[in-house]
């Protein structure tokens, strides 16, 4: 189902025929649009044959031939087996989406691990790893330098294996000013007015591909939705469970991020206004209930080697996820506590955006069995209306947000595939 959709928040663009020739416009540029209009509809619609592409997008079959032999010659579409749908005629040949040497690249920056995912047009992890870092501790030059040589490993092994790295999305868990590349306030890590972009791409060197940020959250409602986008769900939440809480909103298709971006920090709603101090200086955050900080001191006592940030983290969750299901008490007791939380929070989300999925990221999904059939019955307990949506997890890993900002670095590729030479013969990925 993945495979279909691999880029993530649906293009729903139709260009004509008529608009191509159109006014006088700029042949070159309405070129490109009508090669990205193409690329787009693949990758939505899966493989189709060149009269059926014609036909959906109002091109002309003369000038989509020219069009599909572009594309073929950049090696970003592919031609495949027959199709034959019982029409009269000879069967065509489908054309797919190929790009195998183009490759997107993400990369988180989160309070406890850096993770970095790399994709090519098709979908396909190339590369995904992570390693522990423990960000909140470190100045913000050693997390950078970190980040940069981790992006410099994965850029040189792809490029050996002739895949072209084209953008880098780097997701950080907090506000940010995308157009200026600055991380405005990440409070779980202690960051504030960061010049993220300028730091890193000074590190990565002229040869980089080009660095955008986003939210960590987003990011994770992205490469969710690139799984379910083809049966049809197009309105999700996605609660990333971090030592900060935040939800991905995908709404008809695109996620929402508000007037300022901060659309989805929820987290920081006030559910208990006399609970414990958050680190965004407010009280009763919903984080400082059901942030993996929370359930960590509600689960073990400081110096429980499950506290211990120099750890991977899925070595911890893993352990706590042993203590509870073979019965410990504090474990046990943790996830339910938390559990009862997370219930009260995620119906407010619920009631505000009314999505079909609701989908568990973070350290939640560790915890899937305990945490999803509850949640799943205080929905429809509290629902409103006959409408409840489905509760799952997610099964991304700490690769969520990641592999998120990978699919959105091939967002240009899709947009222009002009801007992608035609690949060198021996550099073409088997």
């Amino acid at each position: 189902m993945a495979a279909a959709r691999p880029q993530g928040v649906r293009d729903t663009t139709r260009l004509t025929e008529r608009g191509e020739r159109g006014g006088g416009a700029d042949q070159a540029s309405m070129r490109r649009t009508n090669l990205g209009l193409i690329l787009r509809h693949l990758r939505d619609h899966g493989g189709q044959s060149r009269a059926r592409v014609a036909s959906e997008t109002g091109l002309s079959k003369a000038t989509l031939s020219s069009l599909i032999a572009d594309l073929v010659d950049r090696g970003l579409v592919t031609e495949g087996e027959l199709e034959r749908g019982g029409s009269v005629g000879r069967p065509g040949l489908t054309l797919h989406v190929d790009g195998r040497h183009v490759a997107g690249l993400g990369l988180e920056i989160n309070v406890d691990f850096l993770a970095l995912t790399a994709v090519d047009l098709t979908g396909r992890v190339l590369v995904e790893s992570t390693r522990p870092l423990d960000t909140a501790a470190l100045p913000v030059a050693e997390v950078v330098e970190a980040a940069a040589e981790l992006l410099t490993r994965a850029t040189r092994s792809l490029r050996a294996r002739g895949v072209r790295p084209v953008a880098v999305t780097v997701a950080v868990p907090g506000s940010i000013d995308p157009a200026a590349g600055r991380v405005m306030f990440a409070p779980n890590v202690g960051w504030r007015d960061v010049p993220l972009v300028r730091e890193l791409t000074a590190r990565l060197g002229r040869s980089a591909p080009p660095v955008v940020i986003e939210n960590d959250a987003k990011l994770g409602a992205v490469a969710e939705h690139t799984l379910v986008a083809a049966s049809g769900i197009d309105d999700l939440v996605y609660l990333t469970g971090d030592v900060g809480v935040g939800a991905g909103i995908i709404v008809e298709g695109h996620v929402l991020r508000g007037a300022s971006g901060f659309a989805g920090e929820v987290g920081h709603i006030p559910l208990d206004p006399a609970g414990g101090a958050c680190a965004c200086g407010r009280r009763g955050c919903w984080e400082t209930m059901v942030g993996l900080g929370a359930f960590l001191r509600l689960a073990a006592d400081e110096g429980d080697p499950v506290r211990d940030p120099r750890r991977p983290l899925e070595e911890r969750l893993g352990e706590l996820h042993a203590r509870a299901a073979g019965g410990d008490d504090r474990a046990v007791a943790a996830v339910d506590r938390v559990g009862r939380d997370l219930g009260v929070g995620l119906s407010v989300l619920v009631d505000l955006f009314d999505p079909r999925l609701v989908v568990l990221g973070g350290w939640f999904a560790y915890f899937r069995d305990a945490l999803v059939p509850p949640l799943q019955a205080t929905l429809a307990a509290r629902a409103l209306t006959d409408s409840v949506p489905h509760v799952t997890a997610s099964d991304l890993g700490l690769a969520a947000a990641s592999r998120g900002g990978a699919h959105l670095a091939l967002g240009s590729v899709f947009r222009d595939p002009g801007g992608i030479d035609p690949p060198k013969p021996s550099s073409r990925p088997a």
